[in-house]
């Protein structure tokens, strides 16, 4: 068996992330010598010079371009697991975090959330963002600490996930609508006016439909971003929104709600994170909040 020096690693990690055999060695506390050394080996080691001369400085070749997520997370992989759980002192913590999430998540669950926190950590400030689409970068460049959504095939494979609360689709009309009854059949859903929400503004990309039937089509009259908008028409008019149940809760209060008239698919809605904060304490912390708060009571 061939033993890997895992040393070689961390190394690699900080050139690629340096682009400078100076300014790797100062990260490193190890002089330039014994960091172009480190570089030599890996050269031989991978058959690749990773980093190549390009005027006073270095380049990185297509080969360490592709290896430099890998080996980012590989360290920060190592790095969790060799790091010792701390005792962390909430009341004494001063710091800000930044959820990303949906305004149906702020509506129901943003007061008790803020609630909780405060009791044990006064001095910890979060800050709520929309979340206008799946993409991970947020959280891959600590722009965002921690998002809720429905996990996709596109979200970044480095992504921490855990489910939080299992939810479906319902129908939601305002009082007074002629389905404010129920009895609406598969037909009527299909000719009746509907407002949707898609983060793209395109009826293909309507957050409904991977979990309503395929080839599904209906009358859209109108289009929203969110699903608080979605409702305010509904109120208002005789468009029928198709929403997540436990989602929306407070924002339906005072609307009919009932079961979509065809089989639908349930959905389950997870916290999302970074892997380098998994052994951060005021994180663990700040996860333990949120899953208590979105525990079924």
């Amino acid at each position: 068996m061939r033993i890997v020096d895992f040393n070689l690693l961390v190394a690699l990690n900080v050139l690629l992330s340096e682009g400078s055999v100076a300014g790797a060695a100062r990260r490193l506390r190890l002089s330039p010598s014994a960091t172009s050394r480190a570089l030599s080996r890996l050269r031989q080691a991978t058959g690749d010079p990773l980093l190549v001369r390009a005027g006073r400085g270095l380049v990185a070749t297509p080969k360490a371009i592709a290896l430099q997520e890998r080996v980012r997370r590989l360290v920060e992989d190592v790095e969790s697991v060799l790091r010792p759980d701390e005792l962390i002192d909430l009341a004494a913590v001063e710091r800000t975090f930044t959820l990303r999430t949906s305004d149906g998540f702020i509506e129901n669950l943003g007061a008790r959330l803020l609630a909780r926190m405060e009791s044990e950590a006064p001095g910890v400030r979060l800050n709520f963002i929309h979340k206008p689409n799946k993409d991970s970068t947020p959280l891959r460049e600590g722009l965002v600490d921690l998002e809720t959504g429905v996990v996709e095939e596109a979200l970044g494979p480095e992504v921490r996930a855990q489910a939080l609360f299992r939810d479906r689709l319902v129908c939601v009309v305002r009082k007074g609508h002629a389905f404010d009854a129920g009895g609406l059949s598969r037909a009527a859903y299909r000719k009746s006016p509907h407002v949707v929400v898609s983060r793209s503004g395109l009826e293909t990309g309507a957050v409904d439909l991977p979990f309503l039937p395929a080839g599904l089509k209906r009358h859209v009259r109108t289009i929203v971003s969110d699903f608080s908008a979605a409702l305010a028409l509904a109120r208002d008019t005789d468009l029928i929104a198709t929403v997540p149940e436990r989602h929306t809760a407070n924002l339906r209060h005072g609307m009919t709600s009932f079961s979509l008239p065809m089989p639908t698919t349930e959905f389950t809605v997870s916290m999302l994170w970074h892997p380098r904060m998994d052994a951060d304490p005021a994180h663990r912390w700040l996860r333990s909040c949120v899953r208590e708060v979105c525990a079924p009571s």
